[in-house]
């Protein structure tokens, strides 16, 4: 098979990962062990193996022709879900060896991780961000629609040792659906299985492209909700912003600080929530070292001085 014109796609400018290079393991089409309901490709059967499967020579000999310098990340995905291609060890392998200084990132449904020869390969990665979109099997299904062979019970146990494996940069992502895994249980159960996660940023999402089947979003004020629900020491970000109304709320300095000491919040955010006086207060507190601002990814949060040295937040 030959797909050359569609294994390498971008570069892309991606506001939470910089420059990124995109790589696609099953250009021809949609290969994947899931069939979420917000996909943004059509429905799918799953399957746990790729059925048709490029040459890890033919992805090396297009990734040096696009490879520039100022490309930061080599991002593996794909139609379906990354993970299922069977040459991935040695294609990261080869990758290593004319990447410089560019890192490589993979984008996954986490559910390969049960697999110890996609887990030892994810390993090497310099970056990873795992889904993880539910953790009671029900709802679980309802969203992700994974294949028969795919235990969420298993699935979150890997997750969280690989996290504490994993040398590089973890990210976890979660996307909301209305009415499924936003519910107050749910909101518990995730809560207490990400305490158990060593990532540097957990994204939490919503559905911002027109999803596969008839299921929608959440907005941003039930995502800040829902942010500001989970443990404070947790690294949370909003990375869903489509269609977003400015809230435009007046706080006081100390409501300014009470409200990044729940969640350390990116300058997006605070164009999002904050009004004109609450903007110039924060600058205050900038200035004064009330507030410090902290790069993690490609993301700079701020956060109270004070909460530089709390235990868990990796901001």
């Amino acid at each position: 098979m030959s797909a050359k014109n569609s294994i390498i796609f971008g570069p892309i400018n991606s506001r939470r990962f910089g420059m990124s290079l995109g790589v696609d393991l099953s250009p021809a089409f949609k290969q994947c062990n899931f069939d979420c309901l917000y996909c943004e490709l059509a429905p799918a059967t799953t399957t746990n193996k790729q059925v048709e499967t490029i040459q890890v020579q033919e992805v090396i000999q297009e990734l040096k022709t696009h490879l520039t310098h100022n490309i930061d990340v080599i991002t593996l995905t794909a139609n379906g879900e990354p993970t299922l291609y069977p040459h991935l060890n040695d294609l990261i392998d080869k990758i290593d060896t004319i990447k410089g200084a560019t890192e490589t990132l993979i984008l996954t449904n986490s559910a390969a991780l049960i697999n110890p020869i996609v887990y030892d390969a994810l390993l090497k990665l310099d970056q990873v961000k795992l889904s993880l979109d539910a953790v009671t099997p029900n709802i679980f299904k309802k969203i992700d629609r994974p294949h028969k062979s795919i235990n969420i019970t298993e699935l979150v146990e890997r997750v969280v040792a690989f996290s504490k494996e994993y040398r590089g940069k973890l990210f976890i992502e979660i996307l909301f659906v209305h009415e499924l895994n936003n519910t107050k249980e749910e909101l518990v159960k995730l809560n207490n299985v990400l305490l158990r996660i060593d990532a540097v940023r957990i994204d939490l999402g919503t559905i911002d492209r027109p999803p596969a089947y008839p299921v929608v979003g959440i907005n941003y004020k039930e995502l800040y909700d829902i942010a500001i629900s989970f443990d404070k020491t947790l690294p949370i970000h909003i990375a869903s912003r489509t269609h977003v109304e400015p809230n435009n709320i007046t706080y006081t300095k100390e409501e300014i600080l009470n409200t990044l000491d729940k969640r350390p919040l990116t300058q997006e955010d605070i164009t999002l929530l904050f009004d004109e006086k609450s903007k110039v207060k924060l600058q205050e507190l900038i200035a004064s070292n009330e507030v410090t601002i902290k790069t993690i990814g490609n993301l700079k949060f701020l956060l109270p001085s004070k909460n530089i040295k709390r235990k868990r937040v990796l901001y």
